[in-house]
């Protein structure tokens, strides 16, 4: 436990004090905007119709948008598009609030919710790709990097959490309106602290963007002209020799689309529960105390041994969601369901944290913020079709059919552990479990494992490769 404790705080130590504080207030809004719209939709226009239309708007829109945000973080810097991002995301919350509260037409505000979905600034997938990007750079471990990714999964964790709990607490001691309004104040200030902190340059794309602005007039290196012809043919070089993703890195995205679904189905199966128990306000508690218990797993991953490779613990994580979410197809009382919704969170944050871990060792460098915003988005678009689904068969046919949606999509996910097959970029990182060849066998149990940390790629923010914080 003293050594957990240490690479923790060599962690925080790493990022300092401000930017853990900061990133999970930044992305403490994207939490709130989805149930917060859906309360205040229904409750302006009267319709629940109406209030799902806005809040599926909202979750197609950060599905869609989050990879493109990311990809321009990673060509741009991150300061640039968060600036913009996180103050086009406040506006356009402050105008659905006025629309709904005008009592606009569902098609206007059906517009505005996707707006706002699009403009999320992914605060939550650029926070953990900076301090990815500062642990590597600082040369640490790979269990430090492990604690780093289980520490930014952890803020994501208690931000999902803590939002729709600040959500209710607004709405019931004002109205859906005033947590929204917290929301788009959130975003604006500590979006904007987020982006302004100093270690967003260690994602920065370096000095070649600079090298290829052309310089009026003369210079000692030559004319203009040819500096640009220079720079256009060091560009087409570079995208040239960039490495592309990798096929693996699209199975885990599929993966993490299938634990939001799990995430979707259980929240229904969830609600229609309490409900039927004649407890309906134990939704909210119960899905909290999931959360919670998630929260803390994912702190504990710090625990296990380094020899335990990454492709293992995708499978292990694999395997307890699928074996702890069959109990809850018998559940029938709502001190069952508190026990097997608790038990069933210890194996949601390290499937979660292990796909981000392995993005992580596979995708280029160059790519990063795009892929950890699509694994991102990859939940949110799984948890909004089948809380959909799942809403309409509980309706129908109970609560057990939306709790049978979460265990069909675990054992999804059980399949692709097992059957998927990954390979380390070349220049990446060994992680445990990784052949020396640079394949990993998914029975082998990672007893070739090459020594985790052997070598390390020049990650985002390597000084050949980006400009220092600040």
């Amino acid at each position: 436990m003293t050594a957990v404790l240490a690479t923790y705080r060599t962690v925080l130590a790493t990022s300092g004090p401000v930017l853990p504080a900061v990133s999970f207030l930044g992305r403490l809004p994207t939490a709130m905007c989805q149930l917060g719209s859906v309360l205040l939709v229904a409750e302006t226009s009267g319709s629940l119709a109406t209030a799902g239309v806005a809040g599926g708007a909202l979750a197609a829109g950060q599905t869609v948008a989050g990879p493109l945000i990311g990809r321009l973080a990673d060509r741009r810097g991150q300061r640039p598009v968060v600036l913009a991002a996180c103050w086009a995301n406040a506006l356009a919350v402050t105008a659905l609030v006025l629309a709904a509260l005008s009592h606009v037409a569902t098609l206007p505000l059906a517009l505005l919710a996707l707006l706002a979905g699009l403009t999320v600034p992914q605060v939550g997938p650029l926070a953990r790709t900076r301090l990815v990007a500062l642990v590597r750079r600082a040369g640490a471990d790979e269990r430090t990097v492990n604690a780093a990714l289980s520490w930014e999964g952890t803020l994501d964790e208690v931000s999902f959490v803590l939002g729709p709990a600040l959500v209710g607490v607004a709405a019931a001691a004002a109205r859906p309106a005033a947590a929204l309004g917290l929301a788009a104040l959130l975003l604006a200030t500590c979006g904007t602290a987020f982006a302004l902190h100093p270690t967003s340059g260690v994602t920065a794309p370096g000095t070649r963007e600079a090298d290829a602005s052309p310089a009026r007039g003369h210079t000692a290196r030559g004319p203009w002209r040819r500096r640009c012809a220079e720079a256009r043919e060091r560009r087409r070089a570079a995208r040239r020799g960039r490495p592309g993703i990798p096929g693996a890195v699209h199975a885990l995205r599929v993966s993490m689309a299938l634990q939001g679904a799990m995430f979707g189905a259980s929240q229904a199966g969830i609600t229609a529960l309490t409900e039927r128990l004649g407890a309906p306000g134990h939704a909210g508690l119960v899905y909290a105390a999931m959360g919670v218990m998630s929260a803390v797993a994912g702190l504990s991953l710090a625990l296990v041994p380094a020899r335990i490779g990454l492709p293992t613990r995708w499978r292990a994580a694999a395997a307890g969601l699928t074996v702890l979410s069959v109990p809850l197809l018998f559940v029938g009382s709502l001190g069952t369901l508190y026990a097997v919704v608790v038990v069933l969170g210890a194996a949601f944050a390290p499937h979660l944290i292990t796909i981000f871990a392995l993005t992580e060792r596979l995708v280029p460098a160059r790519r990063m913020a795009e892929s950890m915003a699509f694994l991102t988005s990859s939940v949110v678009g799984g948890q909004a079709l089948a809380l959909a689904l799942s809403g309409r068969l509980a309706e129908s046919y109970g609560p057990a059919a939306a709790f049978a949606v979460a265990v069909a999509a675990a054992v999804l996910v059980l399949c692709l552990a097992l059957t998927v097959r990954l390979r380390t970029r070349p220049g990446a990182p060994a992680y445990a479990g990784a052949r020396p060849g640079g394949g990993t066998d998914t029975a082998s149990g990672g007893q070739d494992a090459a020594p985790a940390g052997q070598e390390v790629r020049p990650a985002a923010g390597a000084p050949s490769d980006s400009a220092p914080p600040g």
